[in-house]
């Protein structure tokens, strides 16, 4: 750390931007793991693990930076978002909630990493506020652009993902025990 007086900078070490370029690279490549399904613009992706994965990895400033990077190359066209598609137009279209809804369940993640200790502990937490902080950015969204009604968002947009999702969050987990032992933390 950096103290010039007043403020404190943390400057991010080789290995830091390291961990968070191959994450953020990570992240776009699971973009390409999806599942299309004929009821809903929502697809299975691999990205629910990632933001898991991520949040679980990093502290919450490399985390919100690595969501961010992704996010700013989707925008600016490169093919990082669900389906390998990226441009501004899909972060405001009835699925950008859930990139949104992505940063904030990642950011979240990682403070209570940070906070409390236990894979048990950390994974309950993936699953019972992760996934909602997910689903309820993306169906708010959706609801906003498209004017479906609640009902009909959660029976097409939420429930048929909890399964997956909750799997998900126990391969996060389990990954991310081996990686922090990988990566000393």
């Amino acid at each position: 750390m950096e103290n010039n007086g007043k403020n404190r900078h943390k400057r991010w070490e080789a290995r830091e931007l390291t961990v968070m370029g191959l994450l953020a690279a990570l992240m776009c490549a699971s973009a390409y793991i999806t599942i299309p399904l004929p009821f809903t613009e929502v697809g299975i992706t691999a990205q629910t693990l990632m933001v898991n994965l991520i949040g679980m990895l990093l502290g919450p400033a490399e985390t919100a930076a690595v969501l961010l990077v992704w996010i700013l190359l989707g925008v600016t066209g490169v093919p990082v978002f669900s389906g390998g598609v990226g441009g501004a137009a899909r972060l405001v279209g009835p699925t950008g909630g859930y990139i949104v809804g992505f940063l904030a369940a990642a950011v979240l993640i990682s403070l209570f990493c940070r906070k409390v200790k236990g894979l048990g502990k950390q994974t309950a937490f993936l699953i019972a506020a992760g996934i909602p902080v997910v689903y309820f950015c993306g169906m708010s969204w959706t609801k906003i652009t498209t004017g479906l009604p609640w009902a009909v968002l959660v029976v097409r947009d939420a429930l048929p993902f909890v399964p997956l999702d909750v799997a998900k969050c126990f391969a996060a987990a389990a990954l991310a025990k081996a990686l922090r032992r990988a990566l000393g933390r």
